[in-house]
């Protein structure tokens, strides 16, 4: 049934869609009808009569695909009409691209429905054989804390600043953001809510704010030894943005950003236009990236001051560089581009997706083989945590057999995107998850951005022989206090060692002692029988903004699976439509959880999830 489905849907698509180029009155009834089939899209052989559908328009080229799926769009409410043109416009080329590669019933597709659409099961993870250089050396074990005296590092993520912020003008728009004057309603003195000098829960970061973070983190005593920015220098104008915008907004951040010293970054889902769709080299050449990835190469080559990276990183945004212990060891830090895994990631979905984009997960393994030879540490850095849900299954546990391999040599890893304070454990027994499994530990910072709550950033203490990391914490601009819009104040919201290590028995107090997997793993294990204490970690997700109701055992229980599932097919998220994009809702406890894993994209993967969403709403 469900490839005769298919079938049938594919000859619909292509006769009527054959009309459609011929009149836009002909255009906006085809969209009219396949507004009624997302309305009745609701299991996974619906998804594939959907995409059968579009890629019958597809191949009918562009115009008539994006003319019609932008008529969709604004039948379904699911933004307003110049978003839904802006955003179909400049990702449609991508998606009619994809379409054309798309076997119909493929993995790809099921992956496609899954992810974006919530309208397919998870497929299952792929077999794909790693090759490691040498085996893992019997009894490896990560290293003890030395006792020396830590030194500091900085880590900041989501910064997201609008250039285009305009102070007064109104923060309660009905775009993706606010604070711009997008009409002659929403200019200052025309607006009863206008936005402040500093910044707006609906809006993206003003310059000032972020010029106050950086000003914040050089008044810090000791000074940091290096800092990590882990991605997403561009606004959320996603409907406008294009190649200009996103060079202009690199050059502004990075620039101001070399002046807290040192810095290695990594790529976000926001450093290009269309945002999200990196393609690897499998793709023709007209769709290429390069244009970004030099212009980032360029940065982070600036602020690492390692020339090195200029070679590696313009290929795909990649990049490896060496910081000098002090102790006669050095930490490799190893910034990878993980928009190759990333579900809003349009290129991803090429049919059969390939096991290994462009080589990167080889490109690691010798990277953490010669760390290992040369009895370095190693840090990884990327935007989006391997364990969330809009990072691909496959891929995260391909990963995390690497990480596996190599878990004595990697200090740590460390992640954006989310724009929420997480972390997240790597197991080598899934199965049997436990304080002697835990393997590595993944960090997850929260946003200068204030869309999820005050902006933040954090202060780690490492130690400086094994790079472990011994604590962190976390400073907040309080965007609540009354004064806040006179000028941000920065100060200490609270450190993982006092908040958490006191939790445990024997409670983790010595300065020296590192946070361990299983320190994090022991923490997790607290959170299940103290609901204080997880209540405290749920509120500091957000930095107490609009904490949500998660005392249902369901939302618990899938909070503390995801804290536990570096390896994402364990993160007890299950697809179900539009939870990626539901607002909070204290009755329903999955896309509450599902709400606080992702950030608020609004690219073509989803929008279409959107308009799905919105259709189901419309159909009950």
């Amino acid at each position: 049934m469900r490839h005769t489905l298919i079938s049938n849907a594919v000859v619909s698509g292509l006769a009527i869609g054959a009309q459609a180029s011929s009149s836009a009155l002909v255009n906006r009834d085809l969209a009219s009808e396949i507004w009624d089939d997302i309305k009745e899209a609701a299991t996974c052989t619906g998804c594939q009569v959907i995409l059968a559908a579009l890629k019958g328009l597809s191949d009918l080229g562009t115009t008539v695909l994006v003319d019609t799926l932008t008529e969709v769009c604004k039948l379904s409410g699911a933004e307003d009409d110049d978003v839904c043109e802006g955003i179909i416009s400049r990702e449609g080329p991508v998606l009619q691209y994809i379409l054309s590669q798309l076997s119909l019933g493929s993995e790809t597709s099921d992956a496609l429905c899954a992810s974006a659409f919530g309208l397919c099961s998870y497929p299952d993870v792929r077999n794909y054989t790693l090759t490691f250089p040498s085996t893992k050396p019997e009894h490896s074990t990560r290293p003890s804390s030395s006792g020396q005296a830590p030194i500091q590092v900085v880590h900041f993520s989501d910064t997201h600043v609008d250039l285009s912020y305009e102070t007064g003008s109104n923060w309660n728009c009905t775009k993706p953001i606010c604070c711009r004057s997008f009409d002659s309603s929403d200019a200052p003195g025309n607006t009863t809510t206008p936005c402040g000098p500093y910044g707006n829960t609906k809006c993206d970061t003003p310059l000032s704010l972020e010029e106050s973070m950086f000003d914040s983190i050089k008044s810090l005593s000791p000074a940091p030894a290096f800092s990590i920015y882990t991605g997403d220098v561009v606004a959320h104008d996603v409907w406008i943005v294009d190649e200009d915008e996103v060079l202009t907004d690199l050059n502004a951040t990075y620039n101001l950003m070399a002046e807290v010293g040192t810095v290695y970054a990594a790529i976000g889902n926001h450093d290009t236009a269309p945002l999200n769709d990196l393609p690897t080299s499998q793709v023709p050449s007209k769709y290429s990236a390069n244009w970004t990835y030099q212009a980032l190469a360029t940065n982070f080559t600036t602020l690492s001051g390692d020339s090195s990276i200029m070679s590696v990183a313009e290929n795909y945004g990649s990049y490896s560089s060496v910081f000098a212990g002090s102790h006669g060891i050095d930490l490799k830090v190893i910034s990878y581009n993980s928009i190759f895994y990333y579900v809003d990631n349009f290129y991803a979905f090429l049919d059969p997706m390939p096991y290994d984009p462009d080589g990167q997960l080889a490109w690691l393994i010798d990277e953490l083989q010669a760390a290992e030879s040369a009895g370095q540490r190693v840090w990884l850095i990327a935007h989006v945590p391997t364990g969330s849900s809009d990072h691909f299954h496959d891929y995260s546990h391909y990963f995390d057999q690497i990480v596996q391999r190599y878990d004595a040599t990697i200090a740590a890893l460390f992640f954006g995107h989310t724009h929420t304070d997480q972390f997240q454990i790597s197991y080598s027994d899934y199965s049997n998850q436990n304080s002697d499994t835990a393997t590595a530990i993944g960090y997850i910072m929260p946003s200068l951005t204030p869309t999820s709550g005050p902006p933040a950033y954090r202060v780690y203490d490492i130690d400086p022989v094994t790079f472990g990391v011994l604590d962190f914490t976390v400073y907040i601009a309080n965007i609540s206090d009354p004064d806040y819009q006179n000028g941000p104040t920065w100060a200490k919201y609270y450190s993982a060692k006092e908040t958490y290590g006191t939790l445990l028995s024997p409670a983790v107090t010595d300065s020296s002692a590192e946070l361990t997997p299983a320190f994090w793993h022991n923490v997790t294990t607290v959170f299940e029988t103290d609901d204080t204490s997880f209540q405290g970690y749920w509120a500091r997700q957000t930095r107490g903004y609009d904490v949500s109701n998660c005392t249902d055992s369901s939302c618990k229980n899938q909070t503390i699976c995801a804290l536990r599932a570096a390896d994402a097919q364990y993160n007890c998220v299950v697809p179900t439509v539009g939870f990626n994009f539901a607002k909070r809702d204290e009755t329903d406890q999955a896309h509450v959880k599902a709400q606080k894993e992702k950030c608020d994209d609004t690219g073509l993967v989803s929008l279409l999830g959107k308009i799905i969403s919105s259709s189901q709403n419309v159909s009950n």
